[in-house]
């Protein structure tokens, strides 16, 4: 496929999304039954519960079916085996003798392919969709689903920020944009000497906080490809490559928080919480930025013996230099990705943008690397299911978040994070009425700082993995994921927590 057919496809998968900037008369939908018709919350939770699923019984299905795509996520490794099974079958098929081997092989790749997508976390909530979409369906009508997803597209702006992080990734992963990010870094690890040290303490330094102004996805693409480039091109130990990967997630979560912009669980919740900048700044920014140093030090003092060996490598494999792009050409990449960011909440102007921004890439062909849209359609399908999923949830998640006290809910936070999406914690947060300032903060800041621990804790994380994971042995193991970040995670957690 050429990189026009591409553009047009990915314009084609944006355009749904980007028309949740139109107005619409959409009547309000059967289900979910809103929180304000609910009874009161009682003491007992179990109550509460019962209380709410006996008005309105569809809450226990798509409470499962959330939990089903959760438990999903951490079977993937098994859904994945069992299409590499299903793919050597249909292959030996296809070389056999057997009697209707075409059929026979084409059935077997169809289920290879079915199980490989269920495999990709990225995916699995939106192909859970499709049991929701039905059971929806079957006790509410044809007309119960539509005025429920006209309501999430027209009416509530639901998928503005999925459409939002596939055109930024789409910009952020071009060759100009590269290059400056390359630069920048260049020039501060200049200061410190130039050696694998200086870059690599850079890369997780500068480019995490890059991502407050330039957004989470778009500094995890940069990231992830700096250190390809940088480190993971030279074979250093695993517990080197688990240790940076665990910096660099839970770098890039605590990074976007020094705007209201940039990191997902704060996009979530911005407009109905009214942060802006400033508040992200003073009781966030400067928290998560102090973290971030304090952890890469920590990690640089552990794995001092490894940038020796990263220096001899790089000097013995000198790589040959890329022709530079002009100046002019990553100053308007530059424009377009400040324009994108700038026109987030009018998701026609950022449509049309990047529409001119793919002639421009076509025009400027010979200074830009091949497009790849797999990754940012696939993370915005992820955001754009999990939002759908998460709208469903609140007449559980309400009466939870209310049992707990502020330290409960920190902890709460950082565990349902470590499970989930930390966008969904927050944005499920932003859905229960009358929740303190304190209560938010506490919420928010256990989002943030647990959104390295897994691949899915963070909704930018499976685009950093899509770039490193080829160079882990076997694919990047959870748990080894998880540890690697636990110390970050724990270091996050006091700069939150105490400052």
């Amino acid at each position: 496929m050429t990189q026009t057919k591409k553009a047009i496809f990915a314009l084609l998968t944006i355009l749904p999304l980007a028309c949740a900037a139109a107005a619409s008369e959409a009547s309000a939908p059967p289900y979910p039954v809103p929180l304000s018709d609910y009874p009161a919350v009682s003491e007992s939770l179990w109550q509460t519960l019962r209380e709410r699923a006996a008005q309105a019984p569809f809450n226990i299905a798509a409470a499962a079916i959330f939990g089903l795509a959760l438990l999903n996520t951490f079977t993937y490794r098994l859904f994945s085996r069992t299409g590499d099974i299903l793919h050597r079958r249909a292959v030996e098929l296809e070389e056999s003798d057997a009697p209707n081997k075409i059929i026979r092989g084409r059935t077997c790749y169809f289920f290879a392919r079915f199980f490989h997508l269920s495999g990709e976390i990225e995916i699995i909530f939106g192909l859970w969709l499709l049991p929701l979409f039905i059971g929806f369906w079957l006790v509410y009508g044809w007309e119960g689903l539509t005025s429920y997803l006209d309501n999430l597209v027209f009416v509530q702006r639901k998928y503005v920020e999925p459409a939002f992080v596939i055109v930024v990734m789409c910009i952020a992963a071009t060759r100009p944009v590269i290059q400056f990010a390359s630069d920048c870094v260049r020039a501060v690890a200049s200061v410190f000497g130039g050696g694998a040290a200086a870059w690599w303490i850079s890369i997780l330094c500068i480019g995490p906080l890059l991502g407050s102004f330039i957004t989470e996805p778009a500094a995890i693409t940069i990231c992830a490809i700096l250190l390809v480039k940088n480190f993971y091109a030279f074979n250093p130990s695993p517990k080197f490559k688990y240790a940076t990967l665990g910096l660099l997630l839970v770098a890039v979560s605590a990074g976007g928080t020094l705007s209201h912009f940039s990191a997902p669980p704060v996009l979530m919740v911005a407009a109905a919480w009214k942060w802006d900048f400033l508040f992200m700044v003073s009781n966030f920014g400067w928290k998560a930025a102090l973290g971030i140093v304090v952890s890469v030090l920590f990690y640089y003092f552990i794995f001092r013996g490894q940038f020796r060996k990263i220096n001899a490598a790089r000097s013995a494999h000198e790589p040959k230099a890329e022709e530079r792009v002009p100046l002019w050409i990553v100053l308007a990449h530059l424009y377009f990705l400040f324009f994108v960011v700038v026109s987030l909440h009018h998701p026609a102007l950022f449509f049309f943008t990047f529409m001119f921004f793919i002639a421009f890439v076509e025009s400027t062909h010979a200074y830009q690397y091949k497009m790849r849209l797999g990754v940012p359609i696939k993370v915005g399908l992820f955001l754009a299911a999990l939002v759908t999923h998460g709208s469903l949830q609140a007449w559980w998640i309400e009466p939870l978040l209310l049992k707990f006290s502020e330290g409960e809910l920190f902890a709460c936070s950082i565990v349902l994070t470590a499970f989930n999406d930390n966008a969904a914690i927050t944005y499920l947060a932003s859905l229960v009425p009358n929740f303190s300032d304190s209560m938010k903060y506490f919420v928010m800041s256990g989002a943030i700082a647990g959104g390295g621990l897994t691949v899915i804790a963070n909704a930018p994380n499976p685009a950093g993995i899509a770039v490193l994971g080829p160079y882990f042995k076997g694919g990047v193991s959870p748990v080894l994921l998880f540890l690697s970040a636990f110390i970050p995670t724990a270091i996050l957690s006091a700069a939150f927590l105490l400052l």
